[in-house]
């Protein structure tokens, strides 16, 4: 499953992520183990660190200019850039419709049948 959040600014990430955390933990009745992210300051605060503390949620942060450490976030990110792209060449809408055409990928893709989640 993959989730979006549209922010206006990056320092809007630390409320968010305690959202998405709340929601993912109540539909899947399970914690979050482990949060990997780059070294944005975002990510980086006192707040945000304590709050990964205080949840036992393990931190794995990546390399500076390393995306490669990321390559699963980093496909899906341009799988769904991608995706949001083609729905907007496809119906000549423009560019003003891009966070809906993310937020549409992001619903097609998640009841999209694929083949990990059809595994034994």
């Amino acid at each position: 499953m993959s989730w979006v959040y549209f922010l206006e600014r990056k320092s809007e990430i630390f409320d968010n992520f305690q959202k998405f955390k709340a929601l993912v933990e109540r539909q899947n009745d399970r914690c979050i183990k482990t949060l990997r992210t780059d070294r944005g300051s975002e990510f980086l605060s006192n707040e945000f660190n304590s709050f990964c503390e205080e949840n036992s949620i393990r931190r794995e942060l990546t390399a500076p200019y390393t995306p490669e450490q990321n390559g699963v976030a980093e496909r899906k990110n341009r799988t769904v850039v991608e995706m949001a792209r083609s729905l907007l060449k496809g119906k000549h809408l423009p560019n003003q419709f891009w966070a809906e055409a993310i937020a549409t990928a992001i619903y097609l893709l998640n009841i999209s049948p694929s083949y990990e989640s059809n595994s034994f």
